[in-house]
């Protein structure tokens, strides 16, 4: 029997095609129980492929159900849980130790999910090239990044994947830079990293540009020489990782592929993450491109390749695209479409 336990909003939403910030979703063989408090009983009612029970003690009402169903084991992701509610459940049911169970679950894409997942890196595609035609000087990073959300929401129609990177020279550097009153003037170099969602999907893309090219195409020229060089030098990491991706291969090759272009030119200390990762319900989800991950790539995977240099107190160059495995065995190069 598949009895398992969620209380993560994408993970609920996956079970079921509804979610909110306050569920417990109980699976006992056949039966589904979406327990929530008032705030999203007519929602839940509506759109959840669940019976809905509603309760002011989540925990409680979920632990009279499985005494009730004289349920005996119970798998469950420990690092979604409060020590206390851990203890609580497992004084009643064997609780079963299943890390990462939802992203191992969800790491292979039906097609309807694949539809989806292109749709939404589009929609990101576009909002990116509309974003570059109200790129100016003189503006500092909260205005950019505000016109950037203003373009990747649409005005509100669309969520975030996540708050996005936009980062001018010196704070680019830096992997996970947060916006500042950095002022973009002619011959700097920008870095933009940002998705939105489709239907709750995510979209990540990645672009390192000079603004007076106008374009956010992957050929980006440089007045200034160091600039250019690392640039094309992550450009060619990621060009010769993207044309190796093939089924069966483990994913961790890809990361040496990228690293070793990039470790060879003589900047390898200055590539300090992994290559890339699953992209879903959840920006950061399985499959983890890196070096430890012996994964086979898999039809249904959705993964993003993106090499980065960041040379401190310099500035830094990523480029990053989504990748789909699609059911036929074909590798897609989402990010490319515009």
């Amino acid at each position: 029997m598949n009895n398992f336990i969620l209380n993560k909003e994408n993970e609920v939403y996956y079970e079921c095609g509804y979610s909110c910030d306050n569920v417990i979703y109980l699976n006992i063989g056949d039966e589904r129980f979406f327990i929530t408090d008032g705030r999203y009983t007519l929602d839940a009612k509506e759109n959840a492929d669940a019976e809905v029970i509603t309760t002011r003690d989540l925990l409680k009402t979920t632990k009279e159900i499985l005494l009730k169903k004289r349920v005996k084991k119970l798998k469950i992701d420990p690092a979604n849980w409060d020590y206390e509610s851990f203890v609580s459940l497992s004084k009643i049911v064997t609780l079963q130790k299943e890390p990462n169970y939802s992203h191992k679950k969800r790491m292979i894409k039906n097609e309807n999910e694949l539809e989806i997942i292109k749709e939404a890196v589009k929609l990101g595609a576009k909002a990116f090239d509309e974003f570059c035609k109200v790129i100016e000087f003189g503006c500092d990073e909260f205005e950019l990044s505000y016109r950037f959300k203003e373009k990747l929401t649409s005005r509100g129609k669309n969520d975030l994947s996540f708050e996005p990177i936009v980062a001018i020279n010196e704070n680019s550097a830096k992997p996970h830079a947060v916006v500042s009153e950095k002022i973009l003037k002619k011959g700097d170099i920008l870095l933009l990293d940002a998705g939105l969602k489709y239907k709750r999907y995510c979209s990540d893309r990645t672009r390192t540009i000079n603004p007076l090219n106008n374009s956010m195409s992957k050929i980006q020229n440089f007045e200034n020489k160091e600039y250019q060089k690392v640039y094309d030098i992550v450009l060619k990491a990621q060009e010769e990782a993207l044309k190796s991706i093939k089924v069966g291969m483990k994913i961790n090759e890809l990361d040496k592929i990228a690293r070793e272009v990039i470790t060879k030119a003589g900047y390898g200390e200055f590539f300090v993450h992994s290559l890339g990762h699953g992209v879903g319900l959840d920006i950061h989800e399985w499959p983890y491109v890196n070096s430890k991950n012996e994964t086979i790539i898999t039809e249904g995977m959705v993964f993003t390749i993106e090499p980065g240099i960041y040379l401190p107190d310099k500035f830094g160059v990523r480029i990053e695209d989504m990748v789909c495995i699609n059911l036929d065995g074909s590798v897609e190069v989402m990010s490319e479409y515009i």
